[in-house]
Parts: structure tokens; C-alpha cells; sequence
């Protein structure tokens, strides 16, 4: 069997290195366990308390690991083989420099694909590396080297990247364990001040439940703010990449893009049945590749639609969720939203026209607040 050479070598010491971070989440995990349901409930608390901390901590415990556990192990989802290049269109991107020339290349691959979103330069978003035409909210990861539907970023402390397929999983591992440690902090809180004022016993559970506590306290400090953040970011349909860049669309940047009002943004991460929100189980809406937009500018490349009555029977579609994928049935705002501009500014269309246009622009302006 040839070597496989320095270089194959660096590779499998950085994929060990990059389980470090979760070894010592695992192991800080066993040790808690320990500390709480061995040393603090079993050997320290007597009576009922002790059933009924076990009980609730057992619960925590089993919906913190199951979330890490899908965090972790849930493969991210890559651009589906549309939106690859075929062997001729790779070619032709190699002949043509690049430029205009290298750019009309790419618009003929992308023309029939689900694709809104553009580069700074209002280029089509293609990656070198992996040869393919970009989906929205898809991007490329260095340490994954490969490109993540919805990608939100890579994360150490589950050696995977957080995109489309485990945003929930890692949404419900940060709610868990906020309420794990709260929990321990919680019931661990009244020992603790025994301990200061010498009200515990001088044994080995004493110094597990010290430690116990301000882990405990430390982990929800950092926890709180991280879980707040992120559900800022669901309630804003966004991606920790898109906070710190908006989205460009081809009339321009758009921070608010694919912000659909608070609960259907809700609805877009943890799906439509309720009964799953709070579990580990995959229940995210759409396919990874194509999103619904909720664009109030004219977009000059989309096909203009009549205005009147055919935009007063689609109005009341505006803010449903696609019932197929986006690329079978397109957002309805993207051909709306130019219906309202050309009843506007059609001087034919008479008063009930300019009324409709005015409506309706309110309308979706006090949808966008809500």
C-alpha cells in the first residue's frame, strides 16, 4: 500500500484535533452526572426532593445528550447534482477568461434554477472548488471543504457545520443545556452556601458540589446570551453569515430578504407541527436549496405579471408558504410586489388601480413589522 504521503498525514492529525473540543464537552458531561445525581442526590439529599431532582435532571440530561448527539452526527446537506456544471459547461468556464464572457457562461447554467442572490458585484455566486452554481443561502466551508445548504457556521464544540439539516437539532442542544445548567445551578445553589458556612459534612460529595455550581453558573452565563442570539436570528429568518453580511439580491442588498414575519420564520426552522418543535427530529420546511423571499423592490429580471384583477387574486397568497419547493412555485412577492409598481404607474389603470396599489403597499409594509 503506497504512503499516503506529509500531507494525508497533517489531514488525519487535524480531523483527530478537531474532536478535542467535543471530548471535553463529553467528558465535563460524564463528570456532571456524576456530581449530581451520585454525590448530590444519592449521597446528600434524602426524602422526596431526592426523586423528584432525579427525575427532572434524568430528563434534561437524556433531551441535552439526544440534541448533541444529532448536532454532531447529522451529515450536512450539499447542493443537490442541479446545480453542478455539466462536463461541457466546465469546459467552456475553463476556455473563457474571466469576465463578462465567463459570467454569460454561468447565467445560461443558472437561468431555470431557484436563485435570487448575487455576489457584491451582482455576479452568479459559483464556487471554484466544489464546481458548482451556489443555491441561496448556500455556502462554501474551508474546514469542511465542501459547500453547506443554509450554511449558519462552522462549529467546534460539535465538529460539524450548523446549516439546513442540524440548525434545529442545534438550536434545541443550546435550549437544553441552558436548562440543564440552570437546573443544576438551581438545586445546587442552597448546598453550595452550606458549604461556605461550613453547614456540610466533610466528605468527597462536598468539593464535587462546589465545582458542580460554578460550572454549572459559568456554562449558563455564556449559554444564555448564545441561545439568545440565536433566537434573535430565527425570529429575523437569518444566518449567523447573513447578520454580518445581508444577502444580495439582484436589485441590491436586502438584510430583511427572507424575513417572512415572526411566525412563519418560526415555522421555516422547526416546521408546522408542534408536536415535534421540542424534539431532536427533523422538521425544517423546504428542500435546503430554495427559499421563500419577501422582496418589497422591483426586481428587473422577473417576468412582469398583469396588473388588477390578477394581482388582487394573488394577494391573498402573498404570505403562504410554498406548498411544493420553491423552484416549482416560485414566491409569490417576487411577480406581486412588480404588479403593485405597474398599477402604480400606469396612468390607464384609472383610480381603483392607483387605491389597489396603495392597499396592498401597506398591507405587506405592516406584514414586514408584524
Amino acid at each position: 500500500m503506497a504512503p499516503s504521503g506529509p500531507g494525508g498525514v497533517r489531514r488525519r492529525c487535524r480531523r483527530v484535533l478537531y474532536w478535542i473540543p467535543v471530548v471535553f464537552i463529553s467528558l465535563l458531561l460524564g463528570w456532571s452526572y456524576y456530581a449530581y445525581a451520585i454525590q448530590l442526590c444519592v449521597v446528600s439529599l434524602e426524602g422526596f426532593g431526592e426523586v423528584v431532582c432525579l427525575i427532572a435532571y434524568h430528563l434534561l440530561f437524556a433531551m441535552f445528550v439526544w440534541s448533541y448527539w444529532k448536532t454532531i452526527f447529522t451529515l450536512p446537506m450539499n447542493p443537490s447534482k442541479e446545480f453542478h456544471l455539466s462536463y461541457a459547461e466546465k469546459e467552456l468556464l475553463e476556455r473563457e477568461p474571466r469576465g463578462e464572457a465567463h459570467q454569460e457562461v454561468l447565467r445560461r447554467a443558472a437561468k431555470d434554477l431557484p436563485i435570487y442572490t448575487r455576489t457584491m458585484s451582482g455576479a452568479i455566486r459559483y464556487c471554484d472548488r466544489c464546481q458548482l452554481i451556489k443555491p441561496d443561502r448556500c455556502h462554501h466551508c474551508s474546514v469542511c471543504d465542501k459547500c453547506i445548504l443554509k450554511m449558519d457556521h462552522h462549529c467546534p464544540w460539535v465538529n460539524n457545520c450548523v446549516g439546513f439539516s442540524n440548525y434545529k437539532f442545534f438550536l434545541l442542544f443550546l435550549a437544553y443545556s441552558l436548562l440543564y445548567c440552570l437546573f443544576i445551578a438551581a438545586t445546587d445553589l442552597q448546598y453550595f452556601i452550606k458549604f461556605w458556612t461550613n453547614g456540610l459534612p466533610d466528605t468527597q460529595a462536598k468539593f464535587h458540589i462546589m465545582f458542580l455550581f460554578f460550572a454549572a453558573a459559568m456554562f449558563s452565563v455564556s449559554l444564555s446570551s448564545l441561545f439568545g442570539y440565536h433566537c434573535w436570528l430565527v425570529s429575523k429568518n437569518k444566518s449567523t453569515l447573513e447578520a454580518f453580511r445581508s444577502p444580495v439580491f439582484r436589485h441590491g442588498t436586502d438584510k430583511n430578504g427572507f424575513s417572512l414575519g415572526f411566525s412563519k420564520n418560526m415555522r421555516q426552522v422547526f416546521g408546522d407541527e408542534k408536536k415535534y418543535w421540542l424534539l431532536p427530529i427533523f422538521s425544517s420546511l423546504g428542500d435546503g436549496c430554495s427559499f421563500p423571499t419577501c422582496l418589497v423592490n422591483q426586481d428587473p429580471e422577473q417576468a412582469s405579471t398583469p396588473a388588477g384583477l390578477n394581482s388582487t387574486s394573488k394577494n391573498s397568497e402573498n404570505h403562504q408558504f410554498p406548498a411544493k419547493p420553491l423552484r416549482e412555485s416560485q414566491s409569490h412577492l417576487l411577480t406581486d410586489s412588480q404588479s403593485w409598481t405597474e398599477s402604480s404607474t400606469n396612468p390607464g389603470k384609472g383610480k381603483a388601480a392607483r387605491f389597489f396599489s396603495k392597499h396592498s403597499t401597506i398591507a405587506i409594509f405592516v406584514d414586514r413589522i408584524l
